[in-house]
């Protein structure tokens, strides 16, 4: 079965682009906002960025390396919002490739033992139980073993599709940082930390959820939501899960989260604030992965990893 071109001797060469260079925090959250202590996640940031990854590359919508005795995968749901186009019987629907990342790229993502590559697909197409690209696949990987016997050539292509969940590649530069939580605050202190945080704006001009919080596709830390949370329980040993992955519709085109090497060129950056910096509007056009997500939404994955073959599950809002 065709799949993404064969790395050709990229596979434990190529590599994700360096980390991006990010503007510290201007003032110490948890001795501001004692509610907080103990709140703050370790995140890995992809900022994806339009390009031509190889399938030895990790990426958003780029090529996977796939093994030559695996099927690609097809979604074979009737429940389509869209409907399929001829033959008059529907057909199955080629899934695409959304994400692939290789544990050398990404040190904080926690892989399966004999594993080091997470490949996430899923169907085009709206589903009417699931509001989105439906039924995703995660597959955990040993590069080595696949490497081995991968198959060359373009992988099959929906025969039909909404643009919205069809991302073009990107190439990441996967960037550890740390992130506190915005619609995951402490349900009891909200209230009040709502109160303290315009306080705060109004007193010193630090936007709180500007520079603490950020919705972009990420890996680890607090899902980018969009809505209320909507943390999903294991169906096996009934325990919240582990929040994996988020592929969201926004990326940061000013603030804090805009990486140095982003902003726009024609202004002196050391006498404005980070949270005030702005976007190269020559570089704009390659920022993120292009799909809508139903109104700038996003995709969240988790995991439970306590239960035999690492159950997983997703959710979605925009």
């Amino acid at each position: 079965m065709p799949s993404g071109p064969t790395p050709q001797g990229a596979v434990g060469r190529a590599r994700a682009a360096a980390p991006r260079t990010l503007s510290p925090l201007p003032f110490d959250i948890e001795a501001v906002f004692p509610e907080l202590t103990g709140t703050a996640r370790e995140v890995t940031l992809l900022y994806p960025r339009a390009g031509q990854p190889g399938s030895g590359d990790s990426s958003i919508g780029g090529p996977l390396l796939w093994p030559a005795d695996e099927p690609w995968p097809v979604c074979t749901e009737p429940d389509h919002y869209k409907p399929l186009s001829a033959p008059v019987e529907p057909e199955p629907v080629a899934m695409v490739a959304v994400a692939q990342l290789y544990a050398r790229d990404v040190p904080g993502l926690v892989f399966p033992a004999g594993t080091d590559l997470l490949q996430i697909l899923w169907c085009p197409l709206v589903h009417e139980d699931d509001q989105c690209g439906a039924g995703p696949r995660l597959h955990w990987r040993s590069t080595t073993l696949t490497s081995a016997a991968a198959v060359a050539g373009e992988p099959p292509r929906p025969h039909t599709a909404e643009e919205d969940y069809l991302p073009r590649p990107c190439t990441v530069s996967p960037t550890p940082a740390t992130e506190y939580p915005n619609w995951d605050l402490p349900e009891g202190p909200a209230e009040l930390l709502g109160e303290r945080f315009e306080a705060l704006e109004d007193e010193r001009g630090f936007d709180y959820f500007a520079l603490a919080t950020t919705q972009q596709s990420k890996v680890g830390g607090y899902p980018g939501w969009t809505q209320r949370p909507d943390w999903p329980v294991c169906g096996g040993c009934d325990t919240h899960m582990e929040h994996l992955l988020s592929i969201t519709a926004t990326e940061p085109v000013m603030g804090r989260w805009l990486p140095q090497d982003d902003r726009d060129p024609r202004r002196d950056w050391s006498t404005v604030p980070s949270w005030q910096a702005e976007a190269d509007p020559a570089v704009l056009h390659s920022f993120g992965h292009g799909m809508d997500l139903g109104d700038c939404g996003g995709m969240y994955f988790f995991v439970c990893r306590t239960c035999p073959g690492i159950p997983y599950t997703h959710r979605y809002d925009c």
